[in-house]
């Protein structure tokens, strides 16, 4: 994508695109990925001028509020930020660390369980959890 394309996209959901927004969204959208926040900050300042820490956590809240990414938190002090939004759930190597895509077609669920009164489901994440044999 070019940068008056990320503009636009950034545009379309709502996010003024700054030069940061832009040079980060750069990074997530180059391909389907599941990049961390520290994975971001290391590739943007490798590319570009330095940038806060604070300024990338604060743009990937912001594009997983927008609908740009999905926030995969795979255990409490590891969260991923997925560039494919679609419907579609985790292979999680405990081993590696790699975050892996399952489609959803895959993954078979009968049904949800009742869900709490003046509640709607948001949607379904599913993360299974691997490691290697040995």
């Amino acid at each position: 994508m070019s940068d008056a394309e990320i503009s636009a996209h950034l545009r379309a959901h709502d996010v003024t695109p700054t030069q940061q927004r832009v040079d980060i969204a750069r990074i997530l959208f180059a391909r389907p990925q599941h990049l961390s926040a520290d994975q971001v900050l290391s590739i943007v300042n490798q590319e570009t001028q330095l940038v806060s820490k604070a300024t990338i956590y604060n743009t990937l809240n912001l594009f997983a509020r927008k609908g740009l990414v999905r926030e995969v938190i795979v255990d409490p002090s590891k969260v991923f930020y997925d560039s494919n939004v679609s419907d579609h759930h985790h292979f999680y190597n405990v081993d590696s660390g790699e975050l892996m895509d399952i489609d959803s077609q895959a993954l078979k669920l009968d049904q949800l369980p009742t869900l709490p009164e003046g509640t709607e489901a948001d949607g379904v994440d599913i993360i299974i959890r691997v490691r290697s044999r040995g």
